[in-house]
């Protein structure tokens, strides 16, 4: 499904764009802003057909004045990443899309009590939370705009065991929680914290929070590679906490979660903003606003803000763990692998 023909210089993709957060950033987009009219987007999604949020907020908006395609993507299968960053590739090669300003990975995936794996044999959350978006983003650099792009990074509290919004609610409660990165094996085939031998809420929750550890691994050692190569080294990658929100994401979570954040959440996030300048919970419209300031902000995060992390458009730090060079490195050197990765397939000199 797209738009008319466009002559915009660039482009943004969302990833998830079907999502409670991914459809209020095409909406912000496609609500008559300038930003929209400038940039044409690029909304990823399981399947077209059952885009039912994306295509309403679109259809709601002025979407006449922002240009846009919506691509069938699905996460949990490697070939169809593969597939959709070939014919996006092709397409800017073709100069029939712009190249890519702003890649924002912000699909993600969360269970509780079951645990689901993917046809290419690996834990959902795994995949669809990191290792789908670490074959899409190396596919794409040829597609992005290597003056000025910017990689978008979809954080989560629940990548750091330390953290306080994560401990309140006892998910990583014992020592043997609070690492979450033992190995990549162990994650991307779902024996860590696997719900056969932790059959309650926490441990799905941690899985999400190792697949998003994962990702922001990937934010680190992405921009290191980054800056190593003349050719994409202006490039940079960003990362972005935001926050909670009542949305379809927990859907599959424990029934206070589910209960609570998509139908109280949306009303009781607008006033606790009132009187915390970065709360906890957070509309989605909000996060959507900071995720947008991430992707083309240059003011406040500067021309290049390489390897940065902000919980909203508050500066933050990663966890420790995902800073780590040698936990970094393995991760990668073995996503090669489970993605099977070539030369060809990516621009970024330092691949493997």
């Amino acid at each position: 499904m797209s738009s008319a023909t466009t002559t915009i210089a660039r482009s943004i993709l969302v990833t998830g764009a079907n999502g409670g957060l991914g459809s209020a950033i095409a909406g912000a987009l496609a609500s008559g802003s300038a930003r929209g009219s400038e940039y044409h987007g690029l909304y990823t999604v399981r399947n077209v057909e059952k885009a039912t949020d994306l295509r309403r907020v679109l259809s709601q908006t002025a979407a006449t004045t922002h240009k846009h395609d919506v691509i069938e993507m699905d996460l949990g299968r490697l070939e169809s990443v593969r597939q959709a960053a070939r014919d996006i590739n092709r397409r800017v090669a073709e100069k029939s899309l712009p190249p890519i300003r702003a890649l924002v990975l912000n699909a993600a995936y969360m269970e509780s009590f079951e645990q689901n794996f993917t046809p290419d044999g690996f834990d959902m959350s795994f995949q669809v939370n990191y290792l789908s978006h670490f074959l899409l983003a190396l596919m794409l650099l040829p597609s992005m705009d290597k003056e000025h792009g910017r990689v978008v990074v979809l954080g989560s509290y629940t990548h750091d065991p330390r953290d306080k919004r994560a401990t309140s609610r006892g998910w990583f409660a014992g020592d043997q929680w609070k690492t979450l990165f033992h190995d990549t094996e162990s994650l991307a085939k779902g024996s860590w914290s696997s719900s056969a031998e932790f059959p309650d809420e926490a441990g799905g929750i941690r899985r999400y929070g190792a697949g998003k550890l994962c990702l922001l691994m990937m934010m680190h050692e992405l921009q290191s590679r980054l800056l190593d190569d003349p050719t994409l080294s202006k490039i940079c990658v960003v990362g972005v906490d935001p926050g909670g929100m009542g949305s379809s994401l927990f859907r599959r979570t424990g029934f206070f979660i589910r209960a609570f954040a998509p139908t109280l959440l949306p009303y009781v996030a607008p006033i606790i903003g009132l009187f915390t300048e970065n709360p906890r919970v957070r509309t989605t419209k909000r996060s959507a606003s900071d995720v947008l300031h991430a992707a083309f902000d240059t003011e406040t995060l500067g021309e290049y803000p390489r390897d940065v992390y902000v919980d909203g458009r508050t500066p933050a730090t990663t966890s420790e763990e995902s800073r780590d060079p040698e936990k970094r490195k393995a991760l990668w050197t073995d996503s090669v692998e489970l993605v099977q990765i070539k030369e060809a397939d990516t621009v970024l000199a330092r691949w493997q």
